[in-house]
């Protein structure tokens, strides 16, 4: 069957590279026309610090044997490594009726909704994009927007070591205290709450159907 608007997918990629799976985000928004399908990739990646297109990079305060990329999405530093979602959402905002604020808002509020369901009290902060639990830091977002779509996305901390993020100021802000899933009872790995997730996402941000889980393959152009 071809590809078609109401084609929307997800996908669990398992854990891979940092920079191909940018540039392979990158192909994707540049080369996808009309009728490319949504997408949500949901992966981990190894460790590494990202710094966005306008951050400062005193943040990163001892990166140590971590790379360090500067890449294309808003945003200060912030840390991924193994134990941590991301989900990349590949979408067309004008399809999906969507305005970034109204992006921010949709990743945030699936967040907020997933964390309910496991008893958690999450919320989103105006003047920091994320949701954050007791004023720990749960979730980061990030993104980048060209020709109407978006690409980056959000990071939640499942089950992972913490401890990176001790050398540097959390997306800008030094001290910022971090938490993860697992601290707050929550026994599931990435994938499983990535499959947890999903739904909320698909419904905030206006994707067709249900989700619709593929087979992972090499992402890339919009038929990959």
């Amino acid at each position: 069957m071809q590809d078609s608007v109401v084609g929307a997918r997800a996908r669990w990629l398992g854990r891979v590279e940092y920079e191909p799976t940018w540039r392979a985000m990158q192909r994707y928004t540049e080369l996808r026309g009309a009728d490319a399908p949504d997408q949500l990739w949901c992966l981990e990646h190894p460790p590494v610090y990202t710094l966005g297109m306008a951050a400062s990079a005193a943040h990163v305060l001892a990166a140590g044997d971590v790379p360090v990329l500067r890449i294309d999405r808003g945003g200060q530093v912030t840390y991924h490594g193994p134990g941590q979602l991301v989900v990349y959402p590949l979408v067309d905002l004008k399809r999906s009726r969507l305005g970034v604020r109204e992006l921010v808002t949709a990743l945030e509020d699936s967040l907020v909704a997933l964390t309910a369901e496991f008893g958690i009290a999450a919320a989103a902060r105006r003047d920091a994009p994320g949701v954050y639990v007791e004023g720990a830091k749960l979730a980061s977002i990030g993104l980048r927007i060209r020709r109407g779509a978006s690409y980056h996305g959000l990071a939640l901390n499942v089950a992972m070591d913490l401890e990176p993020f001790a050398r540097i100021n959390p997306c800008g802000h030094a001290g910022l205290p971090v938490v993860d899933l697992a601290a707050l009872g929550v026994a599931l790995d990435t994938e499983a709450v990535a499959r947890r997730l999903a739904p909320h996402l698909w419904r905030a941000l206006r994707l067709p159907g249900e989700p619709q889980w593929v087979a992972v393959a090499e992402p890339g152009g919009p038929g990959g």
